[in-house]
């Protein structure tokens, strides 16, 4: 396991903007976007249709920041295009990408975009932002096409250039609360309290409700604390309610998790057993083996867009780690971001092939998604496909197509698969109380 920075996971202050407003958004940029001849019409990114041409991407994220931080994506962007370079680059044309850092900040995502702009990128692959309100308009109205974002904001789902290629926050957490309501007594969920974990309990709820269980208790948090006792007691109080049925603890307090982790592990000694879980991005592999393992997580359920780390699926990723990057320890295979990173190059990688002879441009790359490709990621994903509008658009998530998520449960200190395949939370999310 190669290291990162202790600045961890996104803390998902993601979901700014409510999906009712959302799909408004949407909906006015889909009219923008509508006749190529008006707005998105100006197209940068052309790079020429014959073989030798370079096609230039860019892939951002926030580095050396004093919140999240996700080198890893940038700097296996830079790996990967060595790696297909070295096989002859796409379709025999050499892949350049340039990256940026967003900085978590809104002025640096816009300069971000201004720059993608100025340079003539033909896409944004594989990035990280939580400010996607500030960049996608910029982006939409130079008609660049936005694909793999993490899926740390509702703009990704919303805007008709958005590509993203997993479900983001809303799946993971409905996800979560399908499989607590088979398994929990009374269940505690401890989010931040801001505008940002307003968002998170009716998600959740979502899931306990599609299971038959009743919502869960919604215990609010500062998310700048340095302790959290009195909340894990709170939680501990009400999750132990029921003596005949466990009850489950839900920490969803991003990089604050950990701390949360350390009062909750000392409080818990003095209540009967309940069972933690929460969702990747709070924790991943990386949480796990820097805050005693086994001792903290052990039995935690954990949900997540793709398979674990270790399944043989990721072989072909690990392979241009190996390749290309060089003994680069801001590349974590495990990392959620460097996952989202190499499977939105693949996603790229064939819509270029796609076009075979053809201009490779920002328009002709937006065309192809639009046109119904179905990307196979070998596994990783269910088939991707992008629709103007998609099943969930009437819950305010109109691009969401990736509505598959994996259960993972840590045993001895290891995440691991806790079942077979990927669970469809479609149903889930069309009964979600969101507006």
């Amino acid at each position: 396991m190669t290291g990162r920075p202790h600045m961890r996971s996104p803390h998902f202050p993601t979901i700014t903007d409510r999906p009712v407003k959302a799909t408004a958004r949407a909906a006015a940029a889909l009219v923008a976007c509508a006749s190529l001849a008006v707005g998105c019409g100006v197209i940068p990114g052309t790079t020429g249709g014959s073989g030798g041409d370079t096609i230039t991407v860019m892939t951002w994220a926030p580095q050396d920041t004093k919140a999240t931080n996700k080198p890893g994506m940038p700097a296996f962007a830079q790996a990967y295009a060595r790696w297909v370079n070295a096989q002859g680059g796409i379709g025999g044309r050499k892949l350049k990408v340039l990256t940026c850092n967003d900085r978590n900040d809104s002025v640096a995502a816009a300069k971000c975009a201004d720059r993608a702009i100025d340079e003539d990128v033909v896409a944004v692959v594989g990035s990280y932002s939580q400010y996607g309100d500030t960049f996608l308009p910029s982006l939409e109205g130079a008609g660049i096409p936005y694909i793999g974002g993490y899926g740390v904001t509702n703009a990704e789902f919303t805007s008709p250039l958005s590509y993203p290629v997993n479900g983001g926050q809303p799946t993971l957490l409905a996800g979560l609360g399908r499989e607590l309501a088979r398994d929990c007594g009374p269940v505690a969920l401890v989010r931040p309290d801001s505008i940002a974990g307003d968002e998170l309990p009716p998600l959740l709820n979502s899931g306990l409700k599609a299971g038959g269980h009743s919502d869960a208790a919604n215990q609010l948090a500062d998310e700048r604390a340095t302790e959290y006792a009195r909340q894990s007691v709170r939680a501990l109080e009400y999750s132990t309610t029921n003596p005949s049925n466990a009850g489950c603890v839900v920490p969803a307090l991003g990089d604050r998790t950990s701390t949360f982790m350390d009062s909750f592990r000392r409080a818990r000694e003095e209540y009967p057993d309940v069972r933690t879980a929460t969702v990747l991005g709070n924790v991943d592999q990386t949480v796990i083996n820097s805050t005693g393992g086994a001792s903290t997580y052990d039995g935690s359920y954990i949900t997540g867009w793709y398979p674990v780390a270790s399944d043989p699926r990721w072989d072909p990723m690990k392979k241009v780690i190996s390749e290309q990057a060089f003994g680069d320890n801001r590349i974590d295979p495990a990392d959620a971001g460097v996952q989202t990173t190499w499977i939105a190059y693949t996603v790229f990688k064939k819509v270029v092939e796609s076009l075979g002879d053809g201009e490779v441009s920002a328009d002709t790359v937006r065309s192809a998604l639009n046109s119904g490709l179905k990307v196979s990621t070998g596994g990783l994903t269910p088939t991707l496909r992008w629709k103007f509008q998609d099943v969930l658009a009437s819950v305010g998530y109109p691009r969401l197509v990736n509505r598959a998520v994996s259960l993972q449960v840590v045993r001895d200190g290891r995440l691991v698969a806790a079942r077979k395949g990927f669970i469809d939370v479609t149903k889930t999310l069309e009964g979600a109380k969101l507006n």
